[in-house]
């Protein structure tokens, strides 16, 4: 079933304009959390493909021991390597405030790893992030963390989970979903017991869905308006076509344009652009449709050309063409087009 008229009409709202009324920075500025000694290429892959879709900054918050690899790959990202495994925590705490309170979003699990100090870094930026009212979004090692202590996101309604099959299997282990939950329908429960995050369930078709009936939803919480304290069970179904070879990091891509997407939705909250008439709750499924339509495409797209020898960055280039299929060419090129 197509994604519904009313929902892409939404988003499209939620896109910043080409047409000279903003500044740098106005168009989304993307944090990314994660990069170790053994990962380097998944928060490129998030921080740059953040920066591919249209948002204005893109920064890389990791270890010391990945940050001249990740700097390497690319002079459009920012990297910062402040997450030291000898630092101190009230040192690296100072830092975390200081970055994320220029951000829009975090990004948070692509190239994270699960050693402790990594962990620990993680949990802190996730709670300085809630401080801060931050959209976030959460997948890997992120998943993992959260798996294991689900108070570090419940009731937080700007954060979207991005599971994979086993991901999704586990988290929905830790929330207590019963096995008698049809298959999906899970999803929506997983977002119900943890008080209405989005989870965006990723498969043959990506079931992206928002539950906030339950007890543990908390518009307070998530610092929402009184107008978007209404009760509501949604479930989208993204069957856009992907391309046919699955390889690492094409997750990691998703978790980018999802965290532009919600930068932008960030930038809409804030008054940068738009009307205002997109509730600040309906962002966080909107950014996760958004994403989702966005990377199937390109996937489709660069599977049309590499077949069997598909690599994710085949997909980097192609996000601009997709965007434009999926949200129309006026909205990507600007009022006034492109050569």
């Amino acid at each position: 079933m197509p994604v519904p008229r009313s929902i892409i009409q939404q988003i499209k709202q939620i896109i910043p304009p080409l047409n000279g009324t903003l500044h740098k920075g106005q168009s989304g500025r993307v944090g990314v959390l994660g990069g170790a000694l053994d990962y380097t290429g998944a928060p490129f892959f998030a921080a740059i493909s953040a920066l591919r879709l249209g948002a204005d900054l893109s920064h890389v918050i990791c270890s010391p021991t990945a940050a001249q690899a990740i700097k390497s790959y690319s002079p459009d990202l920012i990297v910062h390597p402040i997450l030291g495994e000898e630092s101190s925590y009230e040192k690296v705490e100072s830092e975390l405030r200081s970055l994320l309170s220029r951000l829009h979003v975090l990004v948070m699990g692509p190239g994270l790893g699960r050693e402790g100090y990594m962990q620990t870094y993680a949990r802190l930026a996730l709670s300085i992030a809630r401080e801060q009212t931050l959209f976030v979004v959460l997948d890997a090692d992120a998943l993992y963390m959260v798996g294991k202590e689900l108070s570090l996101v419940k009731g937080y309604r700007r954060v979207v989970l991005t599971p994979n099959v086993v991901e999704f299997k586990r988290l929905s282990e830790s929330a207590g979903v019963s096995p008698d939950v049809p298959t999906k329908e899970r999803a929506g429960e997983v977002s119900r017991l943890l008080g209405g995050v989005v989870v965006l369930e990723k498969g043959p078709t990506d079931l992206i869905a928002s539950d906030t009936t339950g007890e543990a939803a908390s518009p307070e919480a998530s610092k929402l308006d009184e107008g978007d304290e209404q009760r509501v069970k949604e479930v989208v179904e993204v069957d856009v076509e992907g391309g046919l070879k699955r390889c690492g990091g094409q997750g990691d891509v998703l978790s980018g344009t999802v965290g532009a997407m919600l930068a932008w939705g960030k930038c809409y909250e804030d008054g940068a652009f738009g009307d205002g008439s997109v509730p600040t709750s309906r962002l966080p499924l909107l950014a996760a449709v958004g994403g989702s339509m966005v990377t199937r495409t390109s996937s489709r797209m660069a599977f049309q050309l590499q077949g069997r020898g598909l690599v994710t960055q085949d997909m980097l280039p192609l996000l601009g063409k997709s965007f434009s299929e999926v949200f129309g060419e006026d909205l990507w090129a600007g009022d006034k087009g492109r050569l």
